[in-house]
């Protein structure tokens, strides 16, 4: 027997199928949740709920003491990556790529310098862009990649798109990584990366950096990643590899 849905998810169901339909449009606001109550028959707490799912699937936008705003017709795709080991961390998965607009050479300022945990005024390659699915087109993330001067022509190999900058350095360089160490956190997106992912300014996202040291201990490359909020996953699953 199939099993019945929770009201609430119900009511959720409902609701996105009239956006969906363009009975509220996108830029308007939805009915006030007294209507929607007496509307739909539910309850306050069974609307809220409803509505919660709503946001968390990218289709409404709420704010304390302003009406709801409809901001898309159909749900955010949630890109999951998946890790089974702490080197799986560094990489995308092959089904991804990037797209440069970027590319520069450049010398660190204050506030970069703090960023990427290199010396003020250090010298380095900028390759700045977004990274795509193969199969959808869908923009994932911003991803801004520094690197030492000296590995630039990289960026003119054919593969450059393709794979993971640090896996090009120890191909064409014969660099090895010694260390790698990841930093994750959530911020709002700056300017340059909210107009690249088009979001608003300070729109909520989880920032990844992944700095990578040679066996001299000194660092070769950092990237900083922009996810925007509700559209990526980061999951990992590790195993013990004796019995307990």
């Amino acid at each position: 027997m199939a099993t019945q849905l929770p009201l609430y998810q119900s009511l959720a169901n409902t609701l996105e199928q009239h956006i969906f339909n363009g009975d509220w449009a996108v830029g308007s606001a939805l009915p006030s949740e007294a209507d929607l109550s007496n509307r739909f028959q539910a309850s306050r707490h069974t609307l809220r709920h409803a509505l919660r799912i709503l946001e968390t699937n990218g289709l409404i936008f709420r704010r304390q003491g302003a009406p709801t705003q409809v901001i898309s017709r159909q749900k955010l795709r949630k890109f999951t990556q998946s890790f089974n080991s702490p080197v799986d961390i560094l990489s995308y998965p092959r089904n991804t790529y990037r797209v440069n607009l970027v590319e520069e050479y450049i010398e660190l300022n204050a506030a970069l310098s703090q960023t990427l945990g290199c010396a003020m005024g250090s010298s380095w390659y900028h390759i700045g862009g977004v990274r795509k699915r193969h199969d959808a087109n869908e923009i994932i993330a911003s991803t801004d990649i520094y690197i030492l001067p000296q590995f630039a022509s990289l960026s003119s190999d054919p593969e450059h798109t393709q794979v993971m900058v640090f896996e090009q350095i120890e191909k064409k360089y014969d660099l090895k990584i010694n260390r790698a160490s990841v930093d994750v956190y959530a911020a709002g997106a700056p300017a340059e990366v909210a107009q690249r992912l088009s979001l608003e300014t300070n729109h909520p996202c989880l920032v990844i950096i992944r700095r990578y040291f040679d066996d001299q201990d000194r660092i070769f490359e950092v990237t900083v990643t922009y996810h925007p909020q509700e559209k990526y996953v980061y999951s990992m699953e590790f195993k013990t590899s004796a019995e307990i």
